[in-house]
């Protein structure tokens, strides 16, 4: 099924920010990162609900996940860190990758059942105009150690564990593709498979998974937003035509929205003019859970 997202039938939860990424539902509120300010908000979906300010890194903010203790963990990507902040506010970082990598940190996934993070690089300078070369993939055990667990990854980014399995599957944005691989007791990855190939043109950027472990993606450069079964098969697509689909995720009571980010571009200096960076609401069939 397509559809165009229609400003009558979507509704605006949140405008005038930057760049929307890192959408996630938590504790009953929206939660994402205002990427080019460093800013990290949360709201509650209702009429006239003002965004809070959770938390601030230096540079830009990407992916958010929650530790087994509570707190949050943010994508610190120019400092090439992880900042944890507890539930009083305070600041600290969880895992520094400056030591190990040296192209901008991407999103992340926390796998809830064992507390351990996934976090991707850039594997390049994008924003420099230096040639496309793949990233890493990392991983971040509970005391904030890291170590390699994939790497030959193009453009790695959002991840998603599957629900009621052990396989977690990473968009490869430039590749145009969803890559899948089987999370070992120790968090190592094994088996890595093309888990769908996605259609010409579609640049996976942001994404989140339903009940049914069919995984929604935001295509960043056609403005679209998919739903995806293994295989590469798309059940539903939402156009936003002239936007940057950036990222997604499902929640709400019953787990039924899905809340839509887009941008009008993806270059800093253009969001720091336009501010057209907003999270809409429409509601989806299949539940996040």
């Amino acid at each position: 099924m397509r559809t165009t997202l229609d400003p009558t039938t979507a509704t605006d939860v949140v405008t005038g920010i930057r760049f929307p990424e890192g959408n996630r539902w938590h504790d009953g509120r929206l939660w994402y990162s205002d990427m080019h300010t460093g800013e990290v908000f949360s709201i509650e979906p209702a009429a006239d609900a003002v965004p809070r300010l959770e938390a601030t890194v230096d540079g830009q903010s990407s992916g958010l996940g929650w530790l087994r203790d509570g707190r949050l963990v943010v994508s610190a990507m120019e400092s090439r860190t992880v900042v944890a902040v507890g539930t009083d506010g305070t600041r600290s970082v969880f895992a520094d990758l400056s030591g190990v990598e040296s192209s901008l940190l991407n999103d992340l996934v926390v796998d809830e059942s064992t507390g351990r993070t996934y976090i991707g690089a850039f594997g390049y300078d994008l924003y420099g105009g230096e040639a496309l070369r793949p990233g890493p993939l990392y991983l971040i055990d509970p005391d904030g150690s890291c170590r390699l667990a994939a790497d030959g990854l193009v453009f790695p980014n959002s991840a998603n564990v599957l629900p009621g399995t052990r396989t977690l599957v990473v968009s490869e944005t430039w590749a145009h593709r969803l890559t899948a691989f089987d999370m070992e007791a120790d968090g190592s990855l094994t088996g890595r498979r093309e888990w769908a190939a996605l259609p010409d043109g579609v640049t996976p950027d942001g994404s989140t998974v339903d009940r049914d472990g069919a995984i929604w993606v935001c295509s960043v450069d056609t403005g679209e937003f998919l739903r995806v079964v293994e295989g590469g098969a798309v059940t539903d697509r939402i156009d936003a035509p002239g936007r940057c689909a950036v990222d997604c995720a499902l929640g709400g009571e019953d787990g039924r929205t899905l809340y839509l980010a887009t941008a009008d571009s993806y270059d800093p200096a253009v969001t720091e003019r336009t501010r057209a960076g907003r999270i809409s609401a429409v509601r989806v069939a299949v539940p996040g859970w």
